[in-house]
């Protein structure tokens, strides 16, 4: 890996893939390539029939992602287009045919939260700040995903208070599923990956889609992301904030 990768994508021989997000500086703050590099993993990955189940996670413990790069200069058709690629990575990982595990280290926050709980799995580290800050931000992110995973009132709990929850509180409301020690989270998840890709892969994706397709996830995604599109395209600026990365 050089110094200048944004993310990373490597694969084992049991199957796995692991794409790393590697903007250590910025606590992994996502901005327009590493978007378009993530679309370009899922796209490898989905190709790939040695693929079988496909991991988020970081180069940096403090951080799966501190959410969306405010900080990218952008002119107005850029704002656009980052929305519209944000969305699509969402869109896109939800409906991914083979089983999805986030790697939730540090700071799991907008951005970041939401392609965590696009994954299918998500294992926290100790460590685990994770926060809906879209509302508070004027952005309205969240709802889709979020009813799935932890139910309606939860839900209006995380995006209504934006509040940031810690390792436990997020097992306890379902957010995650296991908790770790930091320093473990990605090799705990790497066991749990190596666990899934060792059952069929046409029985997990029959699986992923007969569940997806009894609760509708997909489409309220892709609703959601045009939603998202829509709201930036008709006047509103990207949001932001004085200190992302503190």
């Amino acid at each position: 890996m050089s110094s200048g990768e944004l993310t990373t994508y490597e694969q084992g021989e049991d199957g796995v893939v692991v794409v790393r997000l590697n903007r250590p500086a910025t606590r992994n703050a996502i901005n327009t390539p590493m978007l378009e590099q993530i679309l370009a993993h899922l796209a490898r990955a989905r190709e790939d029939e040695s693929v079988r189940v496909l991991v988020f996670s970081s180069t940096d413990e403090r951080a799966l992602s501190a959410g969306a790069d405010v900080r990218e200069s952008l002119e107005r058709e850029g704002q656009i287009r980052k929305m519209e690629l944000f969305s699509r990575v969402y869109d896109e990982v939800v409906a991914f045919a083979k089983p999805t595990v986030a790697v939730c280290h540090g700071s799991v926050v907008g951005g970041g939260a939401e392609l965590a709980v696009a994954c299918d799995i998500r294992v926290a580290g100790s460590n685990l700040g994770m926060r809906f800050p879209g509302g508070a931000l004027g952005l309205p992110v969240g709802p889709a995903r979020l009813v799935t995973l932890c139910g309606l009132g939860t839900a209006k709990y995380l995006l209504l208070t934006a509040r940031t929850v810690g390792a436990e509180e997020a097992l306890r409301l379902g957010l995650v599923s296991e908790v770790v020690k930091a320093d473990q989270v990605e090799a705990r998840a790497l066991v749990l990956a190596g666990e899934i890709a060792s059952h069929p892969p046409e029985s997990m994706a029959r699986l992923k889609r007969l569940l997806h397709e009894w609760d509708g996830i997909e489409e309220r995604s892709r609703a959601e992301g045009e939603g998202q599109a829509a709201f930036i395209r008709d006047g509103v600026v990207f949001p932001g904030s004085d200190d992302p990365y503190s």
